[in-house]
């Protein structure tokens, strides 16, 4: 398949939008007051056979926006220290750009228009997302501001299961629990949790159950 193709099949698929894979990790539950402190993303392609799959992971730690909000119990779920010397955190505007830099690329490269989230509970990453992007003031945020992809309600449909892991689990994935909560580890079972369900839709359609 030529690479014209290959960029025209996945532009069609979603309608000119790029599905991209976020996780973030945050300082609490509200986007507009508690801080970022980890974001990974995925990007996605589709091979020869038209099959979606992970592609490139980037990911970077976020030092606290000032003055928003570091719930203690929210670090001690997610296990962060922001204070932490080898974290090499990134100011807030920087870390955005640091991710949203190679999602431009790739939504330059797919010929799509523009990326739309996806996550596991997909408004709490967008809602972080675009909250640090305003207060940062970083332009061409590259994600649709209100739609997404979430795993939780497509997961539920495909396999009875909204819990990540057991999602994950489920589909087949490997899942490590000692390894969850961490962004980047979050993303990449995510990436590949969409991916699986989107690849099960299209075995349907061609009427392939793979049994």
């Amino acid at each position: 398949m030529s690479k014209t193709q290959y960029n025209r099949s996945i532009s069609e698929r979603f309608r000119g939008f790029l599905p991209v894979v976020v996780d973030v990790e945050t300082g609490g539950f509200d986007a507009s007051r508690d801080a970022l402190l980890e974001i990974a993303v995925v990007t996605v392609r589709m091979d020869a056979a038209g099959l979606l799959l992970p592609a490139e992971t980037h990911s970077t730690h976020v030092e606290p926006y000032p003055g928003t909000n570091l719930d203690p119990k929210a670090l001690a779920f997610n296990g962060i220290d922001p204070d932490h010397p080898f974290r090499m955190a990134l100011p807030e505007r920087e870390a955005l750009q640091k991710v949203f830099t190679p999602i431009r690329h790739a939504i330059k490269e797919s010929g799509c228009t523009r990326a739309i989230l996806v996550g596991h509970n997909a408004f709490f990453d967008l809602g972080f997302i675009n909250a640090a992007a305003e207060r940062s003031k970083v332009k061409r945020n590259p994600f649709h501001p209100f739609s997404t992809f979430d795993t939780v309600s497509l997961a539920g449909l495909a396999y009875g299961q909204t819990v990540l892991a057991r999602a994950a689990q489920a589909a087949g994935l490997e899942w490590d629990s000692s390894e969850a909560h961490s962004a980047v580890y979050d993303a990449e079972r995510t990436a590949e949790l969409f991916c699986a369900i989107v690849n099960r839709w299209r075995a349907l359609e061609a009427g392939d159950t793979g049994t």
